[in-house]
């Protein structure tokens, strides 16, 4: 290791339910030991990690040691700051789902993750707006939490393991319709319904992909939406789940921009786990805006960036 690397200034902020993670305390005395400075600060409610990051000072690295939801308020930590004050990002996923770490390749043992944000080199990456909210991986808006808790067995054998979890949910959106009106750069649809999923990353859920061919460099938002759709419809849903066409009947799929959402009532939005609730919600990108520190064959990152990587 060179001098540069030992002489590493990191701050930790570490979800107050993984404090009593031995694997990770010993990882961190490790790299304490080969002349990092580490501080580990442990979040006990919420607001802690986001009000760390404005705390933390002049750091080389910032580390998220925790779910996808410490991820998101870390994430609104290092957007509160000007863009050149924000220091580099590096992810310890300790949750249960770790959504975003583990589309990226983030390793889940806790050592190798901090070796990776020790020696990792920080890309730039987009991130994502939902009104004053900011996320990271994806948002959700209009499905509940019991996504596949309905799904039968018979769903399940029909459309394979890898479709059936997203028609559950499906199923599940058709019992709470929503009015409103989903507007694009380039097209509107209004309607019982729409219901979309707005990725950054590629999955949710604890591991549902719903937005496939998401890279987070690439300046671009994909949207999922989803139509009413009756149980006679299912197997063409479940055929437009299989391509992911703009133009499908039932599931529409696009990369745009930005997308502007207004339902007639108030609809539920889970930004990276986080529930919130929003009248109208206009998504963006922005692109580049903070550093994230990535495994060389991270599967999120467009072709020219990895090969950067790959390469240093």
């Amino acid at each position: 290791m060179n001098s540069k690397a030992r002489s590493k200034r990191v701050q930790l902020i570490l979800n107050g339910k993984g404090a009593s993670n031995d694997t990770l305390r010993a990882a961190v005395a490790r790299q304490r030991k080969v002349g990092h400075r580490i501080e580990v600060r442990v979040t006990l409610e919420k607001g802690d990690a986001r009000r760390f990051v404005s705390e933390a000072g002049k750091v080389d690295l910032l580390i998220a040691a925790g779910g996808d939801g410490t991820l998101n308020e870390v994430l609104h930590g290092l957007m509160d700051l000007s863009v050149v004050a924000r220091p580099v990002l590096g992810i310890v996923p300790l949750g249960t789902a770790n959504d975003f770490a583990t589309g990226c390749g983030i390793p889940r043992d806790p050592e190798k993750a901090l070796s990776l944000c020790m020696k990792g080199k920080g890309v730039p990456i987009d991130v994502g707006k939902a009104n004053d909210h900011w996320f990271i991986n994806a948002a959700s808006a209009g499905f509940g939490a019991e996504i596949t808790a309905g799904t039968s067995p018979e769903l399940k054998r029909l459309l394979g393991p890898a479709a059936y979890t997203v028609m559950g949910a499906i199923l599940a959106i058709n019992i709470h319709q929503y009015q409103g009106r989903l507007t694009l750069p380039d097209r509107e649809i209004t309607g019982s319904g729409p219901v979309a999923i707005v990725g950054n990353g590629r999955q949710t859920g604890g591991g549902i992909q719903v937005a496939p061919h998401a890279f987070i460099d690439d300046g671009l938002l994909d949207v999922l939406v989803v139509r009413p759709i009756s149980a006679m419809a299912l197997l063409a849903a479940a055929r437009e789940l299989q391509q992911l066409s703009p133009d499908g009947e039932y599931i529409s799929y696009w990369q745009t921009p930005w997308v502007e959402v207004y339902p007639e009532q108030a609809i539920p939005v889970n930004l990276d786990g986080e529930p919130v609730r929003f009248s109208s919600v206009r998504y963006e990108v922005v692109p580049r805006a903070i550093r994230l520190i990535v495994p060389p064959n991270c599967p999120l990152l467009s072709a020219t960036v990895e090969e950067g990587l790959t390469t240093q």
